[in-house]
C-alpha cells in the first residue's frame, strides 16, 4: 500500500507563524495478505537531506523502497523548509511519529520498533527527534503524552550534528535560526550536547573525506553516545564524499557514489535494525 497524507501541526500553538506549511508523509506499507499473516513489522521514518532548503528526492522514495524490500514499513517525511525556524521541522517529524504509532494496528507495525533515519540536514532532524522527543514543547503542541513521540532507534547518514560554524554545515544551522544571531538557540541545536538517557540506540555512518559536512559531526556524536552509555554502531568510510544516499546506481549522481566503500551501509543498517 502506498499513499501520501498531510501532516497537521498547530504551528501557532508552538509559537510559530502559520504561513506556508505543507508537510506530507509518503507511506509505503506492505499489504496484509492471508498467506503472509500479520507480522508486527518495524517502521522507518525517513528524513531526506537538503540543508533545510529542500528535501532531496534521492534520499526519499528510493531509500524507502530499499527498506520496504527488507520487510519494514517505510514513511518519507517531506518537512517544511526555507525560513522555517526551529522547531518547525521537528514538530512535523514528531507529528509523523505520532501518526505512525497511532496507526500501528492498521499498518501491522510494532509500536515499540519505530526508527527515524536522516541524511545530512535530515540527519540533524532525525538526531533532534531522537534526543528531544520527551520535551514538553512537542507533546504540548501535539496534545499527547511524550511516550507517543518516542523513537526506538535512530539512523544517521553523514549527519549535521554540530552548530559550531567551524565544523558544521553552516547553511543548515542558519536556516534553523532564520539567519538570525541567536547564540542560545545555536548552542541548543548542537545535538551532541543533547544526548542523554532518553536517546535511543543509534546507527551512523559518514565518509572521512566529506567536504560538505565534516566527519567531526559524527565523531563528536559518537563520543557523546559513548559517554552517555547509549549503544551504537558506527562506520567511518575512507572515501565517497557527501550525499551518497544508497551508494548505488539507483541514487548515484556520479560514478564515485557507487564505488565508495560505503556501498554496504544499507545492508549493515538492516542487520542492525533486525537486532534491535
Amino acid at each position: 500500500m502506498q499513499n501520501t497524507v498531510n501532516i497537521t501541526v498547530d504551528h501557532k500553538k508552538a509559537g510559530l507563524d502559520e504561513s506556508n506549511y505543507q508537510p506530507t508523509l509518503e507511506c509505503h506499507v506492505p499489504d496484509l495478505t492471508e498467506e503472509m499473516g500479520k507480522r508486527k513489522r518495524g517502521a522507518l521514518l525517513i528524513c531526506p537531506g537538503g540543508g533545510y532548503d529542500y528535501c532531496s528526492e534521492r534520499e526519499a522514495s528510493p531509500v524507502a523502497y530499499r527498506f520496504l524490500g527488507a520487510g519494514y514499513a517505510a514513511f518519507v517525511l517531506r518537512y517544511s523548509c526555507v525560513d522555517k525556524k526551529f522547531p518547525t521541522a521537528l514538530l512535523e517529524c514528531a507529528a509523523s511519529v505520532k501518526y505512525i504509532r497511532e496507526n500501528s494496528e492498521k499498518f501491522d507495525i510494532d509500536p515499540d520498533r519505530i526508527f527515524v533515519m536522516g541524511f545530512s540536514a535530515g540527519g540533524h532532524l532525525a538526531a533532534s527527534m531522537a534526543n528531544l522527543w520527551d520535551k514538553k514543547m512537542l507533546s504540548d503542541a501535539l496534545g499527547c503524552e511524550s511516550q507517543m513521540l518516542k523513537v526506538n532507534g535512530s539512523i544517521l547518514a553523514y549527519p549535521v550534528i554540530l552548530s559550531d560554524p567551524k565544523l558544521t554545515h553552516e547553511g543548515s544551522i542558519a536556516n534553523l535560526l532564520c539567519h538570525k544571531d541567536d547564540t542560545k538557540l545555536r548552542e541548543f541545536l548542537s545535538m551532541d550536547k543533547q544526548v542523554g538517557k532518553q536517546t535511543p540506540p543509534t546507527f551512523l555512518w559518514h565518509c572521512s573525506d566529506d567536504g560538505c559536512v565534516p566527519v567531526e559531526n559524527s565523531l563528536y556524536y559518537m563520543q557523546a553516545l559513548s559517554a552517555a552509555g547509549i549503544p551504537f554502531e558506527a562506520h567511518i568510510y575512507p572515501n565517497g564524499g557527501h550525499g551518497l544516499a544508497l551508494c548505488d546506481a539507483t541514487t548515484a549522481t556520479w560514478e564515485g557514489h557507487y564505488q565508495s566503500a560505503a556501498a554496504k551501509w544499507a545492508e549493515r543498517c538492516i542487520d542492525w535494525m533486525n537486532g534491535i
